[in-house]
């Protein structure tokens, strides 16, 4: 957004003012800062992953959905496969080659999470949706958050679910193939550290539609 409105500016000017340079600068340098941060600490091991499933067009699932038919799933797109290995490309050039990746069993999640390929996929039943299922919210949210209060020491953990268990857990409103930087504390609760959009090019490939 600062980079469009310096760059109209520049357009009207027809060269670039040495305040808004600045700016820009200042902008870029501050974010790929903080963006840096945010690999570190997740190549640590403290902080955990959290990524939203890359595009899969629609909303909800079929009303013949079943668990282990994902022709009767809503499923990724060509531009989400392509999303998600951009992703998995991104963590690699930010020093992360495997990981503990888990998964909602939803075929959208898996598919995200092994196009990613950093490593084998655990399907983890805490992180499947219950946007159709509001009655199981708390039990896997309480599970959720056990799994992330124990103490932990290993590899990166990188998290493939829904946006209604990102946004039960962080109170964030994710984007497909969003990545939400966590850390864990006592008690089960987590702190939001930032947030990283590693497919974003992909992104630009297919509108992005609001799904769960």
């Amino acid at each position: 957004m600062i980079r469009q409105r310096v760059s109209r500016v520049a357009r009207r000017w027809g060269y670039w003012p040495p305040v808004f340079a600045m700016m820009l600068y200042l902008g870029f340098g501050s974010r790929a800062w903080a963006d840096e941060n945010l690999w570190e600490v997740l190549r640590s091991g403290t902080a955990v992953g959290l990524i939203r499933h890359t595009l899969a067009p629609g909303g909800g699932d079929p009303a013949h959905f079943q668990l282990e038919d994902c022709a009767t799933q809503r499923n990724l797109s060509a531009a989400g496969r392509q999303q998600a290995r951009a992703i998995g490309a991104a963590f690699r050039r930010n020093g992360i080659a495997t990981a503990r990746v888990l998964s909602s069993r939803w075929c959208r999640c898996l598919d995200t999470a092994r196009l990613l390929d950093l490593g084998p996929v655990e399907p983890f039943p805490p992180l499947d949706s219950f946007f159709a299922y509001p009655e199981r919210a708390d039990s896997q949210m309480a599970a959720l958050r056990e799994f992330l209060s124990r103490p932990y020491a290993g590899s990166p953990r990188v998290l493939v679910t829904h946006q209604v268990n990102i946004t039960a857990l962080t109170n964030v409103m994710p984007q497909s193939g969003e990545l939400i930087i966590v850390q864990p504390l006592t008690g089960g609760q987590v702190r939001v550290l930032g947030r990283l959009e590693p497919g974003g090019e992909s992104e630009a490939v297919e509108k992005l539609i609001i799904d769960y």
